[in-house]
């Protein structure tokens, strides 16, 4: 029994060896089209589901996002782990901690106070950890989310919406006219033509590298692909996925800082916008004499 089990393993793995040869030999030295697999790889895959009288259409760039944050969750509820009797922190735990810690620091730099910026770090680090989870999934050769354009779109219109509402709580109404409007009032089309500018720069920021990189990897992969895609990888779809993550993050961070800053230097010294508005009217009123 034991030789008849032996023997049929070894005709196994003699079949697995042959189907294995045969594939990297016509993977190494078939005919390939390189600019047909690219082409292939970067069109969008499309499933529909019927509803009654109405179609849903998901893509393939919506059913990696669901893979790529449930796995984010994974990883966070082990970092979490549970609480110890002792109270003291795990590695996993100290490891979080350390990070909001980094992510509350580094929107004080930015004109917050401690408050505002215990406020804003759970968003910002919900755009940093979805971003690197959704750009790095492509060093396991699964298509990024963020190669669809519509995808780095709506994280940008989220981002500058999450700006705008965070600036009016912060600083209300009259806060946010301020920031529109210093250092002076003709600055306000600009401040405005700012929030379409802002969320298009974050957009094509992102869609730009990722996609550029999602390509680039995909020719090593037809045209080297054996062990260089998986070296460059490390750089092209997880250093460089955590790096647009990160500064993602950083920028919507910043732009709130922006306006809490523009508006805490007009209320610390609001005698000098004073003093401009007495000799703007006594400029005119020169003139008018």
């Amino acid at each position: 029994m034991t030789i008849v089990s032996f023997l049929l393993a070894g005709s196994w793995f003699s079949e697995f060896w042959a189907a294995f040869v045969e594939q990297l030999t016509q993977r190494l030295f078939g005919h390939k089209d390189i600019g047909e697999e690219i082409s292939e790889a970067i069109m969008q895959v499309q499933m529909s589901f019927s509803a009654g009288d109405h179609t849903l259409i998901i893509t393939d760039s919506v059913i990696v996002t669901w893979i790529a944050v449930a796995i984010m969750l994974i990883v966070v509820a082990i970092l979490l782990g549970k609480p110890t009797k002792d109270h003291k922190l795990t590695k996993g735990q100290t490891i979080l901690v350390s990070l909001t810690e980094l992510v509350i620091s580094t929107a004080m730099s930015f004109g917050m106070n401690r408050k505002q910026a215990e406020e804003v770090a759970p968003m910002a680090m919900t755009f940093g950890l979805v971003l690197i989870a959704c750009n790095s999934i492509s060093y396991f050769h699964l298509p990024p989310p963020a190669k669809n354009i519509a995808f780095p779109v709506g994280c940008a219109i989220v981002a500058i919406i999450y700006v705008i509402v965070m600036t009016f709580k912060f600083i209300g109404i009259k806060g946010f006219w301020i920031s529109l409007t210093q250092p002076i009032i003709i600055m306000l089309p600009f401040r405005l033509l700012d929030y379409v500018i802002k969320p298009l720069s974050l957009a094509l920021r992102l869609f730009g590298n990722v996609f550029a990189a999602f390509v680039f990897m995909e020719f090593l992969s037809v045209s080297l692909p054996v062990i260089v895609p998986g070296i460059a990888g490390l750089w092209f779809d997880i250093i460089d996925g955590l790096i647009q993550a990160v500064v993602f993050a950083y920028l919507t961070m910043n732009y709130i800082g922006e306006n809490i800053e523009t508006y805490n230097e007009y209320m610390e010294h609001p005698e000098e916008h004073q003093k401009k508005k007495k000799s703007k009217k006594s400029k005119s009123e020169a003139v008018a004499a």
